[in-house]
């Protein structure tokens, strides 16, 4: 009973201090704000992408030192096309990560569907568009058949996946038959998806102005949107210098692009598609569901959240952007052949996945993680072949950098835990 006697008042939680959101915290102290937020954010473990671009400085300068051709405009250029193939199975892979899971059947899968088109368009003359559609069908099929295995019948996605690897190299050897290797033309719709660059100017800083734009755009509604449902949002100081920051770096790579050649068409799909999916992750209830899978499936199955329907969905995306990436590889190299999807592929895929962010215990990424984790992989295979060092070391050290990002993953994990986060 109450001090007092019955009638007395019972202390209410009014006295209690409100969770303050950080972005008020910055939008009242400015500059002192950000620092309070940046020092909050760092001892809870939340580094974003933070670890992942000082490594990428740290990669540039270092072979920058040694080579003063790693940072031409030709080498970055050629650089920025030689990711997409390993960077667009990566943002597959990144989906499914999200999940907490694995998929060790995509190196496979875009060998598979590069098979495809090119035993449709080149052997058979069926139509190239119709070839490159039925290609992206078998990815999505094939996403489909491992997804129904894991979700329906409940076998681990690592079984079914390293399943998938085995058997689906093996129809990809099937379909090429007996020859091996199919030559694409050159002037294939794959072919010059690839190799298309855009030598006019203003096409390089046309989509960079043109990013910088939607940037602030849906930054604005995001604000306008938050402000009417009476929510914290990002103060106007942080969008300006958010956007200013974007604006730096896209003319900058407009800048040293147009040094060279121009703007790669590879470049801008695979930019596309980054937004795009980044898109769907963070502003749809799709891809809310999948955030909420990977972080809590118990919660997310009480919440109504279709838990089989949305890891099939998974897997089709992932083995769809496997079958983008094997095409993108193909035409890199002019041709579909046995080895196709084999070497170190899965590997740098899966690494460039979990380097540039995307946390292997599911629930936290984004698919500009595929883009990061491949520039860095990228940048160190460009500097080992200028430096003429074998592939033996390359490996070491991109094992290395894979090891040292799953261990900062593990320590970020570990103080989100010790800040309540988890």
């Amino acid at each position: 009973m109450p001090k007092g006697g019955v009638n007395a008042p019972v202390p209410v939680a009014a006295e209690a201090t409100p969770a303050v959101d950080p972005r008020l915290i910055v939008r009242q102290e400015g500059i002192k704000g950000y620092v309070g937020e940046f020092r909050r954010r760092l001892s809870s473990g939340e580094l974003g992408s933070l670890p992942v671009v000082l490594a990428l400085i740290v990669i540039w300068a270092v072979f920058g030192s040694l080579n003063s051709s790693f940072l031409s405009a030709q080498n970055l250029s050629n650089l920025s096309q030689q990711i997409v193939g390993t960077g667009m199975i990566a943002i597959g892979v990144v989906f499914v990560l999200l999940l907490g899971e694995i998929d060790l059947s995509v190196g496979s899968v875009s060998g598979l569907c590069a098979a495809i088109y090119a035993v449709m368009s080149v052997t058979n003359g069926v139509n190239q568009y119709v070839a490159l559609i039925c290609a992206l069908l078998g990815g999505a099929v094939v996403g489909l058949i491992q997804g129904v295995f894991f979700a329906k019948v409940g076998v681990p996605a690592f079984v079914v996946t390293l399943a998938g690897n085995l058997g689906w190299n093996g129809l990809m050897l099937q379909i090429l038959g007996s020859s091996g290797t199919v030559n694409l033309p050159g002037n294939d719709i794959v072919s010059r998806l690839y190799s298309t660059i855009y030598s006019q100017q203003i096409a390089a800083y046309g989509a960079a102005a043109i990013g910088v734009l939607l940037f602030l755009a849906a930054s604005l509604a995001d604000t306008r949107r938050r402000r009417g449902a009476g929510v914290p949002y990002r103060p106007a100081a942080d969008i300006a210098l958010r956007t200013v920051v974007l604006a730096v770096i896209a003319f900058l790579a407009a800048y040293t692009l147009n040094q060279y050649k121009g703007l790669p068409l590879a470049l801008l799909i695979f930019l596309i598609f980054i937004v795009v999916l980044d898109f769907v992750l963070r502003r749809t209830t799709y891809g809310r569901q999948v955030f909420a899978l990977g972080g809590n499936i118990e919660g997310a199955r009480r919440a109504g959240i279709n838990i089989s329907w949305t890891r099939i969905s998974v897997f089709m995306i992932c083995s769809t952007m496997a079958a983008i990436g094997g095409l993108f590889l193909a035409a890199q190299i002019q041709s579909a052949s046995q080895t196709s999807g084999g070497g170190n592929l899965l590997m740098n895929a899966i690494a460039a996945a979990v380097i540039g962010g995307t946390s292997l215990f599911g629930g936290r990424g984004s698919t500009w993680s595929a883009l990061l984790g491949a520039l860095v992989i990228g940048s160190i295979q460009s500097g080992m072949n200028i430096e003429g060092l074998s592939n033996a070391i390359q490996f070491m050290i991109t094992g290395a950098v894979l090891l040292a990002a799953v261990v900062v993953d593990s320590l970020a994990r570990r103080s989100q835990k010790a800040a309540g986060r988890v």
